[in-house]
């Protein structure tokens, strides 16, 4: 799909991806276009797909979720209905910011934001722990974030 991008639609995407909140003008001037085909290429890649939303990236910490776990999960046994009823019930819970469906010794794994290791704990055994599907869990905790990216690397698009 990416074979149909031209070198300004990456240029584009990356500086985008860098600050969303760039103006057409200023992103116009960064690719050296003028502001409508700028506008309309920017319009072009969020019909395609290439953008699919706008966003900001908020410091977990300064909202109090700075606790960061990795939660690895195994299903009792894997089924359609099974994994499909545990993937509606992760959607609706919010500490978990992120859910994947992974190969290995486990079907999926959870990032989740929550405030302290008390709090982990509760949800553990209240929210997760609620999930009849459930057979394992592992988890780690984050004790330094060393890198957190969140889009491509350049040199990727």
């Amino acid at each position: 799909m990416a074979d149909i991008l031209d070198k300004t639609d990456i240029l584009i995407l990356k500086y985008l991806q860098e600050n969303a909140r760039i103006t057409v003008k200023e992103l116009a001037m960064k690719v050296h276009l003028s502001t409508t085909p700028v506008f309309d290429r920017m319009h072009r890649l969020e019909k395609e797909g290439y953008i699919q939303k706008y966003t900001a990236v908020l410091n977990p910490a300064r909202l109090g979720r700075g606790f960061v776990v990795y939660c690895s999960v195994r299903l009792r046994r894997m089924g359609r209905d099974i994994a499909h009823d545990f993937v509606e019930r992760i959607k609706d819970i919010p500490e978990v910011a992120e859910c994947y469906n992974i190969s290995g010794d486990f079907d999926y794994l959870l990032k989740i934001y929550a405030p302290d290791m008390h709090y982990y704990n509760d949800f553990l055994i209240n929210t997760l722990g609620t999930i009849e599907s459930l057979g394992s869990v592992q988890s780690w905790f984050v004790m330094n974030e060393v890198k957190s990216s969140h889009g491509l690397p350049a040199s990727m698009l």
